[in-house]
């Protein structure tokens, strides 16, 4: 000791202990770093959240509650719908069975007839053997259930919707005429006026019978 004044130690103990510190500082600063990182805080993605506009894309907006809902209550079980439904007759409902497996033999559309709110279904029920049909409904939405609204079994038969009405096509068959090859059909259409279906008009057509033929 000289002068009062306490003399370093050692130069390899010195470097030893500014090493030490040195050490201390840089992990001290990286536990600082990967708690804001884990916490939220301040650091490389205060900027936003990345790709925000493609999440955005992804997930639409949630739709206002005074907004008119969908116009469609989505698929239904159409061959239960026709089991159901009072107004099929007995004899179709006997038809309608599976053809091959659990596979039956209905047509169904969906689509705008009535202005209801939701769509309209078309169902035609056909024969397994020649896809003839022998029934066709129209079912109506109605606080949450569907109603009958048109029914025609007069076999064979067919609707289809055609840009807003319901059009209807019965074969028409002469004596002699095989289930493949009618001799003409008569097509009516029907449009819906207040609370049911009325003939809006209809016209026949005749098949040629030289078509197919083998000269």
């Amino acid at each position: 000791m000289r002068g009062g004044l306490t003399q370093a130690g050692p130069p390899q103990a010195r470097g030893t202990f500014q090493a030490a510190i040195t050490a201390i500082s840089v992990l001290a600063a990286l536990g600082l770093f990967l708690a804001s990182c884990g916490t939220g805080g301040t650091g490389a993605r205060d900027e936003g959240p990345a790709h925000s506009d493609t999440l955005e894309d992804a997930v639409p907006a949630a739709t206002p509650s005074g907004a008119a809902p969908t116009n469609t209550l989505g698929r239904v079980d159409a061959v239960q719908l026709v089991k159901d439904d009072p107004a099929v007759s007995a004899e179709v409902k006997h038809q309608l069975t599976p053809c091959v497996g659990d596979e039956y033999p209905v047509d169904v559309s969906y689509g705008g007839l009535t202005g209801g709110p939701a769509d309209d279904i078309v169902v035609n029920v056909l024969t397994c053997s020649d896809a003839v049909g022998i029934g066709s409904y129209v079912y109506r939405e109605t606080d949450g259930r569907y109603e009958n609204v048109f029914r025609t079994e007069e076999p064979p038969v067919y609707a289809e919707i055609d840009r807003g009405d319901l059009v209807v096509t019965k074969q028409v068959y002469e004596k002699g005429d095989p289930v493949s090859n009618p001799s003409g059909e008569n097509v009516i259409t029907y449009r819906w006026r207040s609370d049911r279906f009325v003939k809006a008009f209809s016209w026949h057509n005749d098949y040629s019978a030289a078509a197919g033929e083998d000269l």
